[in-house]
């Protein structure tokens, strides 16, 4: 496909650049949602939109911007119109698009985007001349969200608030039948972005909408982490009485779907929605922010997976599925509802990742249940108590797929599909071998190609999404000899 081709010889390139090579661009996506993409971390300087061939080059400001939005974007995929968009370095230093045609709407957009980045940033440069922000105009915000048509939850102000900073802490309420929030900012700057770039924003469309004004508070004392209140910079707070601990997540207030970012509608500015659809799933909401001092992003990690077939299913086979969305820890199925497991994953973003992905899908014959549970972590029983070995603990395993940072792996998480990607096939294994592999599991196999430049990767595409699924969990690290254990992962590809 398309995402094969490079653009001019740009190879996946290692070495870090300010131009960035974007792939899977959707066909009608204009270029200040393009250019949205890049707003967060730094100004835009260029873009060259390739629409015939679902791509696009981005420049970024400086070569430090474009390494902190790769490094975001590598584990969260974003998405432009519902698709994902994958981003790799370019070849290329700068982009010279000026003798270029069909530049002017590019061009037109970027001004759009710079000039309501740099109205607001001149002001707050004139604040700070001035030897601080102006009286009453602190880092925290009050926020009043008016026609609440669907749940505004502390996830959902986290993930909106922290693309303009560091979110210290939040705190929600309700008065006067108003849902209301307090949010402060490591930086007086960043709240004062936020507020010129969100007030007046709804946050679904035609609902939700954001009034946002300036606390007269200085600070927020937060005194318990739950679903109402959250100091991100105390991961150690009580979750209070009563409460559970830590929220019961996006995941839970909507069901699976995640929450989509800001994104620009035309040049004009912000879009009257930020884009936010209760039915949308994207990855978007596993990025992490970093916040100095927070090695954790809200939420919890441990999954509670229901309606499984307890004849089919091992803790073996949750880890290697749960598997390919993160590093599973620890697993276990329960005593006296074998229908029911705990599955602990690494941390929140693979849980919510995998939430978004398996949740839904067909195995062995019934249709799983994935969302967040109310327990922190899934205790090990005490030696020689789990009798029928329903309790594993996978942390030292050697089949994690994400423990080395920035791994290419990060790149290639894609949902189930019946097309399987095959890797670490030694040379002496043939097509027949390999089908008559998949056959012996129960799979129809429809389809089979090696890569053309390398046959120690090839696609199977068999009879339906849960045939792949029973296949990875059963070959996943099938010994092939030679010291080659098969790599198995879901492709975004078909044959």
């Amino acid at each position: 496909g398309n995402d094969k081709k490079k653009f001019k010889g740009d190879k996946s390139s290692c070495s870090p650049s300010r131009v960035l090579h974007l792939r899977q661009i959707p066909s009608d996506v204009t270029e200040a949602e393009v250019i949205s993409l890049g707003v967060p971390f730094g100004k835009v300087t260029n873009l060259l939109m390739l629409k015939g061939k679902s791509q696009a080059f981005l420049e970024m400001a400086s070569e430090e911007a474009a390494v902190t939005m790769v490094n975001y974007y590598t584990p969260a995929t974003p998405h432009l119109r519902s698709q994902p968009v994958y981003i790799q370095y370019s070849n290329h230093r700068e982009l010279k698009t000026d003798n270029l045609p069909n530049q002017a709407r590019a061009q037109a957009a970027l001004q759009a985007v710079n000039a309501m980045q740099s109205g607001s940033l001149a002001v707050t440069s004139a604040l700070a001349a001035e030897g601080g922000p102006l009286p009453g105009q602190g880092s925290v915000l009050r926020i009043i969200v008016e026609n609440l048509f669907y749940p505004v939850t502390l996830e959902v102000l986290y993930q909106i608030f922290s693309k303009f900073g560091a979110v210290l802490k939040i705190i929600t309420f309700t008065r006067n039948n108003q849902f209301q929030a307090l949010l402060q900012y490591a930086d007086p700057m960043h709240a004062y972005y936020a507020k010129m770039a969100l007030d007046g924003q709804s946050v679904y469309t035609a609902c939700c909408t954001l009034r946002i004004e300036f606390s007269k508070l200085t600070s927020l004392k937060v005194k318990y982490n739950n679903d109402k209140s959250r100091d991100f910079t105390r991961l150690d707070l009580p979750s209070g009485d009563g409460q559970p601990p830590l929220e019961p997540s996006i995941a839970a207030a909507f069901g699976t779907q995640n929450v989509i970012f800001p994104t620009y509608a035309g040049a004009a500015g912000f879009a009257p929605a930020m884009g936010f659809a209760p039915g949308a799933v994207t990855s978007a909401v596993s990025g992490q922010m970093t916040i100095p001092g927070v090695t954790d992003v809200p939420g919890n990690s441990v999954l509670l997976v229901s309606n499984l077939n307890p004849e089919a299913i091992t803790p073996h086979g949750l880890f290697i599925l749960f598997g390919v969305y993160g590093d599973v820890h620890r697993v276990k199925i329960m005593f006296k509802k074998k229908e029911n497991a705990l599955v602990q994953m690494a941390d929140a973003m693979q849980a919510q990742l995998a939430i978004s992905h398996l949740n839904g899908q067909r195995l062995y014959g019934r249709v799983l249940h994935a969302t967040l549970s109310k327990h922190q972590t899934v205790q090990l029983p005490r030696e020689g108590q789990d009798y029928q070995g329903l309790t594993k603990d996978y942390s030292n395993s050697p089949l994690h797929r994400f423990k080395k940072p920035g791994s290419k792996n990060f790149q290639n998480i894609f949902p189930p599909s019946a097309t399987l990607h095959l890797s670490n096939i030694p040379s002496s294994v043939t097509v027949d071998d390999l089908k008559n592999l998949f056959a012996s599991t129960g799979s129809t196999v429809k389809a089979f190609r090696f890569f053309q430049k390398d046959c120690k990767m090839a696609l199977i595409q068999l009879g339906s999404v849960e045939e792949a699924l029973h296949a990875l969990i059963e070959l996943h690290n099938h010994d092939l000899g030679e010291n080659h254990h098969l790599r198995v992962s879901f492709s975004k590809s078909t044959i």
